[in-house]
């Protein structure tokens, strides 16, 4: 007998999915955020969390509780949007979910089940943060952070990260791959596969790392190529968007977004680490590789494309936002989707033309504080000379 309380929890389920997303009043001039998370905890089907038999879960406590939703890959297909978001259990365990919509933006409805990935990693404990990369060899592959417990050492928060990788053409059924296997690196997160052959071979994003912590030698994020990808080996990694001191990308970078392909580049969107005195800052930045070599970066604007704003800096792990997914409709829409202090997803929307604006158009950063005042008064003195030719008035006299 199905617990009475099931049904009233469902209609509050429902008018909270069923809530209309609106544009929030930030204004940059790029991109438009949104003023609710497009994904959070309370879109998780109520059959996941509750054991829904009276006799069996007399108080009706949820069994199986769900800590946050985050870090979603992304793919439109067939006129609709999907995240496969990573879901992080009360028990820490975390795991996929299809949810879809029909707008991007609001309405996003999960599966019936989430995401039962082949058993083959035995010593794996933990998946989280796939990328969705719809590539020209047909198939849809995610590629996804497979953590193991480092049994080298007694410490028991020490962890080994490799890069899992798994196909599917339906998001229903999903093959599992041997995990990359990167021959000068010995662990690997943040990997995004890239969608079309690079040389007649498959091409990888890399981010090098000496331990499960600390980014490798590197310095940045790493391009390595493979000719099988179901026995993926890469014996080299260039290096393409480099750490830099004093940016945002200090501590750690790493790739994001599948890149976007335009007829100006790769535009990719990847996370920046820096440090603060209350912990590590997570933003989002873009740059632009070269069609034929994408390992070449040719365009990278200076500073954040997206930063933490308001209630999106608390959570889980405050100050964060990060993403692994994007989205572009055949409107040349761009759907950012990130999550926000390992908590929520939400939506920041824009155009492939504003984003090739911003990313050739917006001065470099000239890695000095006094070559940056210098940069931004030139550009206030050509704006008041434009006021005064305009006969406008100009609102700090």
């Amino acid at each position: 007998m199905i617990h009475e309380k099931y049904y009233e929890e469902l209609d509050k389920q429902n008018e909270y999915l069923k809530r209309k997303n609106e544009k929030a009043p930030f204004y940059n001039g790029l991109y438009d955020r949104y003023k609710y998370p497009v994904l959070t905890r309370e879109h998780i089907p109520l059959t996941w969390r509750y054991d829904l038999d009276k006799d069996t879960n007399p108080f009706f406590m949820e069994r199986l509780g769900v800590n946050a939703v985050m870090n979603s890959g992304a793919i439109y297909l067939n006129g609709k949007y999907y995240l496969v978001a990573r879901i992080e259990g009360n028990d820490r365990k975390s795991f996929f979910g299809v949810a879809e919509s029909e707008n991007g933006i609001d309405n996003f409805r999960f599966w019936n089940h989430p995401v039962l990935l082949e058993d083959t990693c035995k010593e794996e404990t933990n998946v989280y943060d796939m990328r969705l990369t719809q590539h020209e060899d047909g198939y849809i592959y995610g590629v996804f952070c497979s953590e193991s417990k480092d049994t080298s050492v007694s410490d028991l928060s020490a962890a080994v990260a490799s890069a899992g990788i798994v196909r599917t053409k339906d998001l229903k059924n999903w093959e599992r791959l041997p995990n990359l296997v990167t021959l000068k690196s010995p662990q690997q997160r943040n990997v995004v596969l890239h969608p079309e052959f690079v040389d007649g071979r498959y091409a990888f994003y890399t981010r090098p790392m000496d331990d499960f912590i600390e980014t490798g030698s590197g310095s940045g994020i790493g391009f390595g190529l493979c000719s099988d990808i179901t026995q993926a080996v890469i014996d080299e990694e260039k290096m393409t968007s480099l750490r830099k001191y004093h940016t945002i990308t200090e501590a750690k970078n790493g790739a994001g977004a599948v890149p976007i392909k335009t007829e100006r580049g790769w535009v990719h969107i990847a996370h920046g680490v820096r440090n603060t005195a209350a912990g590590l800052r997570y933003v989002l930045y873009a740059f632009v590789t070269d069609l034929k070599d994408p390992s070449k970066v040719i365009a990278e604007p200076s500073g954040l494309l997206i930063g933490p704003r308001g209630e999106e800096r608390v959570g889980d792990v405050s100050n964060v936002v990060f993403t692994n997914g994007a989205i572009v409709n055949e409107s040349n829409e761009v759907f950012i989707y990130y999550a926000s202090s390992d908590t929520r997803m939400h939506v920041a929307t824009t155009t492939i033309d504003k984003l090739l604006d911003f990313c050739f158009e917006t001065p470099q950063d000239p890695g000095r504080s006094v070559l940056c005042v210098k940069q931004r008064d030139e550009m206030i003195s050509r704006n008041l000379e434009l006021i005064r030719k305009s006969g406008g008035d100009h609102e700090n006299k």
